[in-house]
């Protein structure tokens, strides 16, 4: 049975850090693209950053540079960390594992919120 599952989440001040954790379990980790997503209220799931299975990396612009998205295959688990937080980057952010036939997998989600 395929779980992947997100914790991490909470609220945080302006300028504040979290740092995300996904671990995906049922599947050989080590071969597995992961990425993680978010979703304002109102707005489109949108892709953050990447991590493929050889460990490239690659971010959408809004993040780049504050966000790093790392992988512990020894663990089965993807991390995002999330430095200099904008109230911008509240949203439910969801972890997505892709196999090599690109069958994915998404977590249930967990909630940031940037807020004073």
């Amino acid at each position: 049975q395929v779980q992947v599952v997100e914790s991490g989440g909470g609220l945080v001040q302006p300028g504040g850090s979290l740092r995300l954790s996904c671990a995906a379990a049922g599947l050989t980790f080590s071969r597995l693209d992961m990425s993680w997503y978010r979703q304002a209220p109102g707005k489109e799931r949108e892709l953050v950053a990447r991590i493929s299975m050889f460990g490239g990396t690659n971010y959408a612009g809004s993040v780049q540079g504050r966000f790093t998205v790392s992988r512990d295959n020894a663990k089965n688990t993807v991390y995002l960390q999330m430095n200099s937080l904008k109230a911008e980057d509240t949203a439910v952010y969801f972890c997505n594992a892709r196999d090599p036939f690109s069958t994915t997998y998404w977590g249930q989600g967990t909630q940031v919120t940037v807020s004073s």
